[in-house]
């Protein structure tokens, strides 16, 4: 039976979660320097899915007071801060082949929980034009096109309001 195990990051799952991110983003990808700032500076936002003991998808972000989060720096944690009032959801991914069997939804569910245990107002993500309907399924709002140009694509703002 196909039961993934979602847990908080460890500094160990680097290269897992490093193979996942390369495996789906192309120029829009985390390298290995900036997944390893994530995990070291916010474990306490970043979830793997793990399955037979390999990591099969993650998810990531920081935590700002800032609502405009087309500011590229933010993926490389400048400007994060543990106790910002917003978390910003930098990836969700699942290995291409695991997709389509609920892992995402599992990343995602155990994410909301842990931003409402962190007291977090709003969940805010960028995405582009072809996720905007999967985001509206968890419950996000689409707050227009971003500014951000990160890797050439065009890119939307969506956001989960918590409180």
């Amino acid at each position: 039976m196909f039961s993934p195990i979602i847990s908080q990051v460890k500094e160990t799952d680097l290269d897992g979660c490093h193979n996942v991110e390369s495996a789906c983003y192309t120029s829009d990808g985390a390298s290995r320097e900036k997944i390893a700032n994530r995990i070291r500076l916010f474990p306490e936002g970043f979830f793997t899915a793990k399955f037979e003991g390999k990591i099969i998808g993650i998810i990531n972000s920081a935590s700002t007071n800032m609502d405009d989060i087309s500011d590229e720096e933010l993926k490389d944690m400048v400007g994060h801060d543990k106790n910002g009032r917003n978390i910003v959801v930098f990836s969700l991914a699942v290995l291409p082949e695991f997709q389509g069997k609920g892992v995402s939804k599992l990343l995602m569910s155990r994410f909301i929980e842990a931003s409402k245990t962190l007291k977090k107002k709003k969940i805010l993500l960028i995405c582009k034009t072809n996720l905007i309907d999967y985001y509206k399924k968890y419950g996000f709002l689409y707050n227009g096109k971003s500014d951000s140009t990160h890797g050439g694509f065009e890119w939307h703002e969506m956001f989960w309001p918590i409180s």
